[in-house]
């Protein structure tokens, strides 16, 4: 079985594991694989400008839908 926990490491450096109900009582064997989570920046309005093109003709009528105009 392989549980995946996210934890904040605190400045003591002791953590804690909550371990569902489901794993039987009894000795485990428990790996770590620690690896640094970068915070994700927040994103700038207007970060895509010019990565996007409309076509000329965006608004007109489709010709898919010329039974029903």
């Amino acid at each position: 079985m392989t549980i995946e926990q996210i934890i904040e490491v605190p400045a003591n450096r002791r953590i804690t594991i909550d371990v569902p109900r489901e794993v039987p009582v009894g000795r485990a064997v428990i790996a770590f694989t620690l690896a640094r989570q970068e915070p994700r920046g927040v994103p700038v309005f207007g970060c895509a400008k010019g990565q996007f093109k409309m076509a000329a003709d965006f608004d007109e009528p489709l010709d898919d839908f010329k039974d029903y105009m």
